[in-house]
């Protein structure tokens, strides 16, 4: 039995993706054989250098592949039923999966209370007063910041002020790419406070995509590890924080004071190749 099959036996899945492949120009393989699950008010990590695959990934479960000649080849990719491979970016959003994309793209011109109102551009007034009072509850500074200019705000803010302009649209999975992206230590221990908040008191199901392994493990409940477009390793964030290799290559942790090695020199990593499987 799989890791995944583990899991989703656990709680039902949310989010899965089967058997994933996804190709640009008809040519380029960036993710083969891909399959993961999220279920429903879990918090689930996806672990990865750069070049691994992982925002490709999100661009199929954010219906915006089609953007960069992008089209999912193989496998299945369903949030609460849906067929996200047949589904537009606005429609997805309707569904309750909303996206805090890597490196935050506010409109920096516009203040933070308009950046908050434009996550919720469906709502009426009186759900957009409540949810604003919800985010502001979170996020105090955004309160004092409430009539600033976004784009005037430190990386901190500006981060506060993303993951608030999605919590407008009210989610049912709230995707996180690369949260921690460029923030100084005690700015990503503060984000990453507000998250596990708002899992205990908004009972938020969380998609987190991260190179931050530390913070990431800390935080997750399940942990799926992707190298060259695959996914190489997976299981429960306990499991995975105890694991020898992940310690070694992720978590900076290195025996007898060895330099810290590339994954593909460590000779026990045992490479659960779900394709052979």
């Amino acid at each position: 039995m799989s890791q995944l099959s583990t899991q989703s036996d656990l709680v039902a899945p949310f989010l899965e993706i089967k058997n994933a492949q996804i190709i640009y120009d008809n040519a380029i393989e960036a993710v083969r054989d891909v399959s993961l699950s999220v279920a429903e008010g879990t918090v689930v990590a996806l672990l990865g250098s750069n070049g691994a695959g992982k925002s490709t990934l999100l661009k199929a479960v954010t219906g915006t592949l089609h953007l960069e000649d992008g089209d999912l080849e193989k496998g299945s990719i369903h949030f609460a039923g849906r067929d996200l491979a047949r589904s537009k970016t606005d429609a997805i959003v309707r569904d309750g999966l909303v996206l805090v994309p890597e490196g935050r793209k506010l409109f920096a011109n516009m203040t933070v209370e308009e950046n908050l109102t434009m996550g919720a551009h469906l709502k009426s007034a009186s759900e957009l007063r409540r949810l604003k009072q919800t985010v502001f509850e979170l996020f105090p500074k955004l309160k004092e910041r409430r009539s600033q200019t976004a784009g005037y705000l430190s990386g901190g803010e500006q981060q506060m002020v993303a993951v608030g302009r999605a919590l407008m649209a009210e989610p049912r999975l709230l995707v996180l790419d690369e949260p921690s992206l460029g923030l100084a230590p005690l700015i990503i221990d503060a984000i990453y406070e507000t998250i596990a908040l708002m899992r205990r008191e908004l009972n938020m199901t969380v998609f987190l995509v991260e190179q931050n392994a530390t913070q990431a493990m800390n935080l997750a409940d399940y942990v799926y590890i992707m190298e060259n477009g695959r996914i190489v390793l997976d299981g429960p964030a306990e499991k995975m924080r105890t694991n020898l290799d992940v310690q070694e290559y992720y978590l900076g942790f290195s025996s007898g004071g060895e330099e810290r090695k590339s994954f593909r020199d460590i000779k026990h990593y045992k490479r659960r190749k779900r394709w052979l499987s």
